[in-house]
């Protein structure tokens, strides 16, 4: 397949690198054109995923036009804040666009605004088209390293034949589990960042092995419910994009969301850290997105509500976990 890669943050990069080991014909397209210079000359994206070398294979696209007009498939590896964006500037090309047969969401997160999710408003935004998420554990620099890696790949019930890219997107080091969960599979995604960066509050705090495992065990629980009730399947949440990546996001020492919990543990702002992250830490905006849409919904969130206290409301951390300790007992 002629495959394209829009965004070259280190997912999207580590994702060209895969898919180049697939066998296919592979495109990668930085958002910056200083960004496509600096990757076509050294083979290397220095800014996010460095120590990989990009084969001469894996051609550098400084234009969406004529990348879109071979293209079977189009990645969207952007940051969630930015798909809207993308979609404007994909749109005037789209005409052109005749080989184009799927479009597979890889960010994580919700607008804000209207609490769409990515492959949502890319349906809204370029109608007419199939539009799938590949979301699971999948830490970029493993994946740029051939590491086994399992993902969740969920395609719109109407797409014939999801293992033409079941198996087209599978080899010997990613492990594609077919779904047609499209809402549920990035559902999964977002709620896992938030739960995330609680993880790296107890971190933050110290508080040891027991309430690790205990958060964890509860904030899968909420997940589930979360999830749910915004209308995902529950089963796509006992899967790899919501447990797994969700065990992944709260133990990794690579997790974004995690170490910005993290810092916010041990007594940085918040604000501060956003600020001066290069990297996008997708659970911050996800936190507030989705506690207005728990509010909306009359969706009870204990922990999630206390993590949104913590980043956006002036509560300490200290303070957040001795709420949750000392909330009524309940069954389990």
């Amino acid at each position: 397949m002629n495959c394209c890669v829009l965004g070259a943050g280190a997912w999207g990069t580590a994702m060209a690198l895969h898919l180049d080991r697939c066998g296919h014909s592979v495109t990668l397209v930085p958002r910056r054109m200083e960004h496509a210079l600096s990757i076509a000359s050294s083979r290397v994206n220095e800014d996010y995923l460095p120590g990989f070398e990009l084969p001469h294979r894996i051609q550098i696209g400084c234009e969406i036009g004529p990348v879109l007009m071979e293209a079977d498939v189009a990645f969207f590896a952007c940051p969630s804040k930015a798909i809207r964006e993308l979609a404007e500037k994909v749109r005037p090309h789209l005409e052109a666009a005749h080989q184009l047969k799927l479009c597979i969401v890889m960010c994580k997160g919700l607008e804000l605004e209207t609490f769409k999710t990515p492959a949502e408003i890319l349906e809204e935004s370029l109608p007419g088209l199939n539009y799938g998420v590949l979301s699971g554990p999948t830490f970029a620099g493993e994946v740029a390293a051939g590491k086994p890696t399992a993902v969740a790949l969920a395609l719109p019930a109407a797409l014939g034949n999801p293992e033409i890219y079941q198996e087209a997107f599978s080899n010997s080091s990613m492990r594609c589990y077919v779904s047609t969960d499209v809402r549920g599979t990035e559902l999964g995604g977002t709620l896992k960042n938030v739960y995330a960066i609680g993880s790296g509050l107890c971190d933050g705090l110290q508080l040891g092995d027991n309430a690790r495992a205990a958060y964890l065990t509860r904030s899968l629980n909420e997940l589930l419910a979360v999830g749910t009730s915004l209308g995902g399947q529950s089963g796509t949440f006992h899967g790899l994009s919501g447990f797994g990546d969700l065990v992944a996001t709260c133990s990794g020492q690579w997790s974004r969301n995690r170490t910005f919990g993290q810092q916010v543990g041990e007594g940085e702002t918040p604000e501060s850290i956003i600020k001066n992250q290069k990297t996008v830490v997708e659970g911050y905006r996800a936190t507030e997105c989705l506690k207005r849409f728990c509010r909306q919904k009359k969706i009870d969130a204990p922990i999630l509500s206390t993590i949104h206290a913590v980043l956006y409301e002036g509560l300490s951390p200290e303070e957040g976990i001795a709420a949750l300790m000392n909330r009524q007992l309940s069954h389990e």
